[in-house]
This record gives structure tokens, C-alpha cells and sequence, in this order.
């Protein structure tokens, strides 16, 4: 049997807290014997109850169920050490700071990992005025095609988002010196070029 959430967690995230059993039973409105049997293995948290034990506790459901909780230590943001995620199934495009837990179509979400552009994948930066002029001779067909390029420097990120029977390209206003231009393809993953 899979148990949803462990006695483990709950035990570890209650004492990070400074709750004994009882605080966090009165919390829950259930007794500190019930949190005990939770703890030991002996029983399970209602269904019910997972929302409101992950708000005591001070962790995210996502958390909770998967007994991996994050620390925050970030004091603020590096656009160089961004992420992106793309869900499979909507084809959303999700942006962060960094690495996340990101949940999109009820899939969790690796971060992508940008690979040097392939031949197959090689796209050309020519730089029109103050605009940096994406090409990528690449099919844009409904099966396969470039879904979007992003451009990230250190103070900013910019993101053309393409569709197919679309021309594979983007300008992008020059912005900060130096940066890392991305193209995603929807069969390939992300490729990258620094600039």
C-alpha cells in the first residue's frame, strides 16, 4: 500500500515547527493520540485533513504528499539562473528564478535544460539596429515545430511565442550586455546560444 503522506513527514515538519502532538492536534481539532497513531504508522490523516495539516504545518500541499519540503534561502533573483518549464499536454510555458516545483495539468514539471544548438537546431542572431534578429531554418508544422524563443540577460527576459505554419523567427530589443537566447522545439526540447 502507497501511503499518500508519511508519519515520518508529518513527525519531522511538527518538531521543525516546535508543535508537540497536542498543539497540533488542537489545530486540527483531532486528538494528540490520533496525530501519535499518524506518526507511528497506525493510521492516516482524513482526506480532509490534508489541506489544513499542510497550512499548520506551513507547507504546501505538493509538499506534504511528497515529504520533500523547500527552504526558502534566496534573498532575490538571478535571470541568469532562470528556468523554464513546458507542460506537455497544454503547451503552457512557465518562467522562474531558479528551480521550482511546478505543477502544470496535474504533471510536475522538470526544468528544461538548454543544449548548444545542434545542426539541425542551429539558429542565427544578426543584430538589425538595436534589435537582435532570431532565424532558425526549422519545420513549423502542427507536429513539429519552434514553440517559442525566450532571450535572457541579466536584468530581463523576453519571450516570442510561435505557432505553426508560423516563420521561425523573433527580434528582440537589445537590452544589457551579453545574454543567452533560447529556442524551444516541440519535439527536440530547448536548445541555446550565448550571445
Amino acid at each position: 500500500m502507497i501511503h499518500y503522506v508519511t508519519g515520518g513527514t508529518i513527525r519531522a515538519l511538527r518538531e521543525k515547527k516546535g508543535y508537540t502532538q497536542k498543539q497540533l492536534g488542537d489545530q486540527l481539532l483531532v486528538s494528540d493520540k490520533t496525530v501519535s497513531k499518524w506518526e507511528t504508522g497506525k493510521g492516516l490523516p482524513d482526506i480532509s485533513l490534508i489541506e489544513p495539516l499542510s497550512l499548520a504545518l506551513g507547507v504546501s500541499v505538493a509538499e506534504l504528499l511528497s515529504g520533500e519540503y523547500v527552504v526558502n534561502r534566496n534573498r532575490c533573483g538571478n535571470l541568469r539562473k532562470s528556468s523554464l518549464y513546458v507542460c506537455p499536454l497544454c503547451g503552457n510555458v512557465i518562467h522562474a528564478l531558479g528551480n521550482a516545483a511546478i505543477c502544470c495539468c496535474g504533471i510536475s514539471l522538470p526544468a528544461l535544460t538548454g543544449e548548444e544548438a545542434a545542426e539541425d537546431h542551429d539558429f542565427s542572431v544578426e543584430q538589425i539596429e538595436y534589435d537582435y534578429y532570431v532565424t532558425v531554418a526549422h519545420p513549423m508544422t502542427r507536429d513539429h515545430y519552434i514553440s517559442f524563443f525566450a532571450y535572457i540577460t541579466a536584468n530581463r527576459m523576453q519571450m516570442v511565442k510561435l505557432y505553426p505554419e508560423q516563420n521561425a523567427e523573433a527580434r528582440f530589443p537589445i537590452t544589457g550586455r551579453g545574454g543567452v537566447l533560447y529556442a524551444y522545439c516541440n519535439q527536440h526540447g530547448l536548445f541555446s546560444k550565448k550571445i
